[in-house]
């Protein structure tokens, strides 16, 4: 009697930044050229912007709906940024993954540390911008913040920064095109470039954070 070959489980990939350091575009290049990745789409509170749709983007919810949510133990991940709140489903996470679909959840720091603790096989990765100004011209380059607002998320970057050595791989979001192979080597297990370890990483870690 021949036995059946144990299906593969799937990968979980768990991309953070501070604000301002492009990780959304860079997702959504990675997602557009390696079919086999699924986005997981995040629930949250904050209002629907006119380009984004509903489970497409995230699950938009009331903030009673998501704090429901909460009380019965459906996410895998939750937290508060700025004045919204932000989840990950954990059924949905777990039924991708047993079903060998490969996933990527894009989340705060606070969000990726609760989901190394649940599924510590993860691999999680940091983004960063290649320095304090080029931070502060992208967070100015959206033109829709007020200058307080700005400058509370030039704070809450540095503070997010801090956390960077709790991540497997740390990529610095200096080029577009260089960075975006970068998470394509990680992805495909050749990701030892982009190790936390790495000689100068810390130091451009002192310079954004000072």
């Amino acid at each position: 009697m021949t036995s059946q070959p144990v299906a593969r489980r799937g990968r979980l990939f768990v991309v953070a930044a501070p604000s301002g350091a492009g990780k959304t575009s860079l997702v959504r290049g990675l997602m557009e050229h390696e079919p086999g990745l699924r986005f997981s789409i995040s629930y949250t509170t904050r209002p629907r912007r006119p380009t984004e749709a509903h489970g497409r983007d995230y699950f938009f919810v009331s903030k009673d709906e998501f704090k429901a949510m909460v009380r019965r133990g459906e996410f895998l991940e939750h937290a508060q940024v700025f004045d919204n709140y932000y989840g990950t489903a954990r059924a949905q996470v777990e039924e991708s993954l047993a079903a060998g679909q490969d996933l990527v959840l894009e989340i705060d720091w606070q969000g990726a540390q609760q989901v190394r603790r649940a599924l510590p096989e993860c691999r999680s990765i940091f983004i960063l911008p290649p320095s304090r100004a080029e931070l502060e011209r992208r967070l100015r380059g959206r033109g829709t913040d007020a200058e307080d607002v700005i400058q509370r998320r030039l704070r809450d970057a540095a503070s997010d920064i801090a956390h960077w050595t709790d991540f497997d791989f740390v990529v610095v979001n200096d080029d577009f095109e260089r960075t975006l192979r970068e998470l394509h080597g990680i992805v495909r297990g050749r990701g030892d470039v982009s190790r936390r370890g790495r000689e100068g990483l810390a130091e451009l870690v002192a310079s954004l954070t000072a």
